[in-house]
């Protein structure tokens, strides 16, 4: 297998038998080769051990005991092979062509880290028009600063560090935040690369306590800045 062009696309999952193969499968889809699928459970309870197994030598499937999302991702990457990462949330889906258009940019520019695309929101078959109503989407489609939609190199992935294993629903703005302080070279397709499902077991929704997170990640990046000038 080419390792320099390998892309590993790394899934967490927890609870989510109803989604994961449509996610799985959209990415099985991808109209770019060579990738490998890791898939890490983190302690789900339901069948999403047996969905991700049933894939076969397709997936590469790891179990941890609960820690959370990031610590989940961050086991991804420790078992990833490739170059280049890939991440996607157990209910999403990625359009056929998403890692074609982002390796074209890569090798288009040779100077990018990071690329990403814009999103499509849609709401899920199951979700009744009452909670369409209250999760409601402003914006179908936006660009997508989000994990979902994020191709990264390895090396720059390292230049960042891993995932917060601290948070609920903050890791990736905590990620992105650093990751921008650190001077990654960015860019920002201008195709939908990923279809967010709008549910209502969404991280976002399920855990809107949680919230306090995106003002301590800003906070902290403040301090960051702050000591920076200060040096």
């Amino acid at each position: 297998m080419p390792i320099g062009r390998l892309i590993s696309v790394i899934i967490p999952v927890y609870n989510c038998e109803n989604y994961l193969p449509e996610a799985i499968e959209s990415v099985l889809a991808q109209t770019y080769h060579p990738i490998e699928v890791v898939v890490v459970d983190d302690d789900s309870t339901d069948n999403s051990a047996n969905i991700a197994r049933s894939y076969g030598s397709l997936v590469k499937y790891c179990f941890q005991v609960n820690k959370g999302t990031g610590a989940a991702r961050n086991k991804g990457v420790e078992l990833a092979q490739g170059n280049y990462l890939a991440f996607l949330d157990q209910d999403d889906l990625w359009v056929r062509h998403k890692l074609t258009l982002q390796m074209t940019a890569f090798q288009s520019n040779i100077t990018l880290d990071v690329v990403f695309g814009y999103v499509e929101q849609f709401y899920s078959p199951d979700v009744c028009e009452e909670a369409r109503e209250r999760a409601s989407i402003p914006n179908k489609i936006m660009p997508g600063i989000h994990v979902g939609t994020m191709l990264i190199t390895r090396d720059a992935f390292r230049r960042v560090d891993p995932f917060g294993t601290n948070f609920e629903i903050a890791e990736f703005v905590d990620w992105y935040l650093r990751a921008t302080e650190s001077g990654l070279g960015k860019q920002m397709l201008p195709d939908v690369l990923m279809r967010r499902r709008v549910h209502k077991a969404n991280q976002g929704i399920s855990k809107l306590k949680h919230r306090a997170e995106y003002v301590q990640v800003l906070k902290a990046a403040l301090d960051r800045r702050h000591s920076c000038v200060s040096v």
